[in-house]
């Protein structure tokens, strides 16, 4: 037994459960990949300033929950907590702006970090999969986003999910917005910690989880009577073209989420089955990021749905996902010169992309037979030395138990036309 274990708060990705995680991966990018989307891929680490800058100050990702580490050369990096700076910091400097295909739209898979207080469904190490679709002011962008999110969640069997909704105004309705907000907020009874943000971000004190704050904030004014026609314009079209495209979703006037970049559509997903962990994912626009971190002004928007809380919500809702078995064949070797050509068999069908393993540490027929069961292959490729004397080996199909003989050479052919 070990002596070191995985770090609180982290976990392990063992099969068979992984396959499960590789799944959920592929079926959130494939959508993105059908519209568009190209890849891209950046450190696990970045300079500290490009989040408290980008993601804000008063948040609690920046003020209590990042990895900061000082390098030999006394470089502040931090351990990246969220995907959208890292991905705009990187196509900002690789110019994908200045190629003139705007928006560039990207998507990313990666693990993030966080010390959060580690509990079920919230790691200080997590797994994401994120779309950002940068340089265009456009309400079809934002419902593209909702749009291909939700038919992720679809393609995995998700039901029990609902969209929320909001617009959280511009640089013209906000700051009105805001200042009638910290007027309320001064009259509240509020510790000290939260009145700071108030004055920084006072939007930060809506999303507060304790009910001691959310009790107070009954009467509060809302976003929605101060928004500009512009951004009512903006998010009525954004309202339309997801409702068209028969996506059901939640307005909802308190929904802000926890990062101070976003401006004017901002939505959740989230899974009534997960308990007070309830957000598998969320996004929004935020057109003014990269100004914030050094760039041009290139209005965007994106979204990240978590891996883990994905797992969870399926999980909660009791859907088994058909998932692919690692192994189709499986070779069980009985005395070595057997075991040297039924690994040559294996190699080579392998080669002709049939997905095969063998009976690996020579075990004898029982024990080895335990293994291709335990593989979960149809079909399992028996030898002996009496079997090669006469050219074949035995195939049995593990789901029947009916077995035959087959040519050595024609092993590869009848191997297809039983798995096809």
């Amino acid at each position: 037994m070990s002596t070191f274990k995985a770090p609180k708060g982290t976990y392990d990705l063992l099969p068979p459960r992984s396959a499960t995680f590789l799944a959920v991966r592929e079926a959130i990018s494939t959508p993105l990949r059908n519209s568009g989307y190209g890849y891209v891929e950046t450190p696990g680490f970045e300079d500290v300033k490009l989040f408290s800058r980008g993601v804000g100050e008063s948040t609690d990702i920046v003020s209590k929950e990042m990895y900061t580490l000082t390098t030999k050369g006394g470089e502040e990096l931090a351990l990246r907590p969220e995907g959208t700076a890292s991905v705009l910091r990187a196509a900002l400097q690789g110019n994908l702006h200045k190629l003139g295909n705007l928006p560039v739209k990207l998507w990313y898979s990666g693990s993030y970090y966080r010390y959060e207080r580690a509990q079920a469904g919230r790691y200080r190490h997590f797994s994401q999969v994120g779309a950002e679709a940068i340089g265009a002011e456009d309400p079809a962008l934002d419902a593209e986003l909702i749009i291909l999110a939700d038919q992720a969640y679809r393609s995995l069997g998700l039901r029990n999910f609902r969209i929320l909704l909001n617009s959280l105004g511009d640089k013209e309705c906000r700051p009105v917005y805001r200042e009638a907000l910290q007027d309320f907020l001064r009259g509240l009874d509020l510790d000290e910690d939260t009145l700071r943000r108030a004055e920084i971000n006072p939007l930060r004190v809506l999303d507060d989880k304790r009910e001691s704050v959310q009790k107070q904030l009954v009467g509060a004014p809302l976003l929605r009577d101060y928004l500009c026609d512009a951004c009512k314009a903006y998010h009525e079209e954004v309202r339309a073209l997801v409702s068209a495209a028969g996506v059901v979703f939640e307005d909802d006037d308190k929904l802000v989420r926890g990062l101070d970049y976003y401006t004017r559509t901002t939505f959740e997903f989230v899974h009534d089955g997960l308990g007070s962990q309830s957000a598998v994912g969320g996004g929004g626009r935020y057109d003014g990021l990269s100004e914030m971190i050094g760039g041009p002004a290139l209005p965007s928007v994106g979204w990240a749905l978590g891996v883990d809380r994905t797992v969870l919500a399926l999980e909660a809702e009791g859907v088994e996902l058909d998932l692919p078995t690692a192994t189709s064949v499986f070779a069980v070797a009985i005395g070595e010169e057997a075991r040297r050509t039924l690994f040559g068999k294996v190699t080579e069908l392998r080669r002709a992309g049939i997905a095969a393993d063998f009976s690996f540490g020579g075990k004898g027929l029982k024990g080895s037979m335990k293994d291709a069961n335990r593989s979960g292959a149809r079909l399992a490729v028996v030898a002996g030395e009496r079997d090669l004397a006469e050219g074949v080996v035995q195939l049995k199909d593990m789901e029947t138990g009916e077995q035959r003989a087959v040519a050595l050479d024609d092993l590869l052919d009848a191997v297809r036309a039983e798995l096809a």
